[in-house]
């Protein structure tokens, strides 16, 4: 978890990265034999950032991953919410058993506050049906569907009981994830209904997830059919990593998961149980952490993360601005430059609201990653 808030981004030296004369080549003949059959590179049904993406299926990647270089910006593909019904009616009262074994009793589900790091919570609220209904956010939920909605966290994600109170909630759904935990006893001494969520994420709970909130909120049916939907979606994009993934063990890719906060002077390697080895696996790729025995979210050292001896560094976006870009990041974990990922430059960073979101917007993470993992040279 995040242990303090997300900083300003400050400038960063914008990288392409470099790839082989093959690969290149590779690449264009790819586009002159799309053009022949009528069909212009870079458009699909995906957008992300207004700019149309190739769909993935006709991606090609690198023969060797190992071999780009230079920082790549990976932004997940997001065409907005897409409920899967429209104003459900929930069967209420609902009452489930919390991740921390509290029976609650949910009666109103007419004023919805949910609330985690990574706004996966607010996103499964919205994709549900029950967008409408929800009158707050925490700093994590930046799709445009919640923009509106008023934040209730303060200083980045510290819960703020005046303002939770402030927006009456009629329910809350939150995880372990925020703090502090004295907000949330405070709400139920107010008579609020608050489910703790599962705050272990990966993708392998997501389907979980998402039907423990839609338990909660009564919407049985619509969460089975959400997670119905977010399986397939991610199971179509594995199916496309698994074509980009070298067949060759020896070229697999070798990722790390950093987490820094330079202002506050942080800096986490992510291994087994962080969330962050799910999504590598995912990948096609090897989680090195994993590898060296590295548990759970723990502070990186020299000795860590020469042994690790990752080929890309996975990181958050907000993470590196915080360092000042990748010199930035070398100057401040010299043992980086003694690893390939530090003398290639190999760093994919990733919006912070999206890289470890893992729910309804697991697919787009996915898919953009496994871009930037084996065809770099696609991205601008």
């Amino acid at each position: 978890m995040r242990p303090d808030p997300r900083p300003t981004p400050s400038p960063r030296r914008a990288t392409r990265p470099t790839a082989p004369v093959t690969a290149a080549l590779a690449a264009l003949v790819t586009a002159a034999l799309l053009a022949a059959c009528g069909i212009v590179p870079g458009t699909s049904a995906h957008t992300a950032g207004g700019a149309a993406r190739t769909p993935l299926a006709d991606v090609q990647p690198l023969a060797d991953p190992r071999t780009w270089e230079g920082e790549v910006d990976a932004t997940a593909p997001d065409d907005g919410i897409h409920p899967v019904a429209v104003e459900p009616a929930p069967a209420l009262p609902a009452t489930v058993t919390d991740a921390q074994g509290a029976t609650v009793t949910v009666t109103d589900t007419s004023r919805i506050l949910a609330l985690d790091l990574y706004g996966s919570l607010s996103r499964i609220v919205f994709e549900l049906g029950l967008g409408e209904h929800v009158v707050g956010r925490d700093t994590s939920s930046a799709f445009d569907e919640i923009a509106d909605r008023p934040l209730v966290t303060s200083h980045g994600h510290e819960l703020s009981a005046e303002a939770i109170l402030e927006v009456a909630p009629s329910v809350i759904l939150t995880d372990t994830t925020l703090g502090p935990w004295d907000v949330i006893l405070q709400m139920r001494d107010a008579g609020i209904p608050v489910v703790v969520l599962d705050s272990h994420r990966s993708l392998e709970t997501s389907g979980a997830l998402i039907t423990a909130v839609a338990d909660a909120l009564g919407v049985p049916e619509q969460g089975a059919a959400l997670a119905q939907r977010t399986q397939r979606d991610v199971d179509a994009v594995s199916a496309q990593v698994a074509r980009l993934a070298p067949a060759d063990p020896a070229k697999r890719l070798r990722v790390a998961f950093l987490y820094v906060r330079g202002q506050a002077g942080v800096y986490y390697l992510f291994g087994q149980g962080s969330g962050a080895d799910s999504l590598i696996a995912s990948l096609g790729a090897s989680d090195v952490a994993t590898e060296i025995g590295w548990t759970g979210m723990r502070p990186v050292n020299d000795e860590g993360l020469v042994s690790a001896q990752p080929d890309v560094l996975l990181m958050m976006t907000g993470g590196l601005d915080s360092v000042g870009g990748v010199d930035g990041l070398l100057e401040r974990l010299p043992a980086i430059a003694q690893t390939p990922a530090g003398r290639h430059r190999r760093i994919v960073a990733m919006d912070d609201t999206q890289i470890l979101a893992f729910g309804p917007a697991s697919a787009g993470v996915l898919d953009a990653l496994a871009r930037a993992l084996y065809a770099p040279q696609t991205l601008s």
